[in-house]
């Protein structure tokens, strides 16, 4: 108790981090990472699939955890402090050190174990019949202590979760490597020219030509999608629309105002359902698009991502 003859007891400074950490920590940890590489709040909202608020409130409350101010936001922008770029650099430290200590524990035991985080593109089932769901049963039933995480996300999204960390390995459609990433092709996938049952050109009989072509509504292809022949094409036709997922665009075909490539694969229920037909024209040879199997690489030596890799392989084998 304070003597009263002195005045009252000088506040004691807050105490730093006590270094103890909890699973919560790690947690946003991870979050404060993603903001602080991705730039600021706005940009983290669709990677951590969070609100900008929420994003927020977990950024001070890891501010408040460690006692240290992390970045500055506001009207000036986003920017993070000297504490927090060295938060930063520990983070990325820590997470390394973790998934190291992990692969140890698992070679030591001679048993995997741990969180497998499978980030895929999205409207993955369209590639189920290439061994990929084969390859998830072998490995789950292989390895039952693993708990595996699966996101369905664009691939962008998805490149950004492999660099972040966020994502242990990754299948997904990739026109451009990235420096930070790894990729090894599994399976290609052939796309044709599609329209809907409303279409004018739903009942045209007869060849198509590029010239008719030039003369519709197109929805755009991703830069993952290309033939020899295709990029002079392209700048011939005209792009009204964009999608980024295969449902999406299906969806703008099924309109009947548009024409747009899709898989095979996919195409194919709705062709006999009579709801698309695939339109041929001897000057547009189909476009082929390759799924890859990806890491980051310096985590290409992952225990967990050799293992998968290693399902995939067995899956593939045993459908050759």
């Amino acid at each position: 108790m304070a003597d009263p003859r002195h005045g009252p007891a000088p506040a004691r400074s807050p105490q730093g981090f006590s270094g103890q950490l909890a699973e919560v920590d790690l947690r946003l940890l991870r979050v404060f990472r993603t903001v602080a590489t991705r730039g600021g709040f706005a940009a983290a909202e669709l990677a951590l699939g969070k609100s900008k608020s929420s994003i927020s409130i977990d950024i001070s409350s890891l501010e408040q955890r460690l006692r240290i101010r992390l970045c500055r936001r506001g009207r000036g922008g986003f920017a993070l402090t000297p504490e927090g770029r060295a938060v930063l650099d520990a983070t990325d430290d820590l997470l390394r050190d973790i998934d190291r200590f992990r692969d140890r524990i698992n070679i030591a035991s001679g048993v995997l174990s741990g969180r497998f985080a499978l980030y895929v593109i999205d409207n993955m089932l369209v590639y189920g019949e290439t061994g990929i769901i084969r390859a998830l049963e072998i490995f789950t039933r292989q390895h039952p202590q693993v708990f595996i995480s699966m996101t369905s996300a664009a691939a962008v999204d998805i490149e950004h979760a492999l660099l972040d960390g966020r994502a242990t390995a990754a299948l997904t459609l990739m026109p451009n490597v990235q420096p930070g990433l790894s990729a090894s092709i599994l399976v290609s996938e052939t796309l044709h020219l599609y329209c809907g049952r409303r279409h004018a050109l739903f009942e045209h009989e007869g060849p198509l030509t590029l010239a008719m072509l030039e003369e519709q509504r197109l929805i755009d292809v991703s830069d993952a999608a290309t033939s020899s022949e295709w990029p002079a094409i392209r700048r011939r036709l005209t792009f009204s629309a964009s999608a980024e997922t295969i449902d999406s665009r299906a969806m703008l075909i099924l309109t009947g105002v548009y024409l747009g490539f899709l898989p095979e694969a996919f195409a194919a229920p709705m062709v006999r359902d009579g709801q698309l037909r695939q339109l041929s024209c001897a000057d547009l040879p189909p476009l082929a698009t390759q799924l890859h199997f990806v890491v980051k690489k310096d985590a290409e030596s992952s225990l967990m991502a050799d293992a998968f890799r290693t399902a995939l392989d067995t899956a593939s084998n045993n459908n050759a």
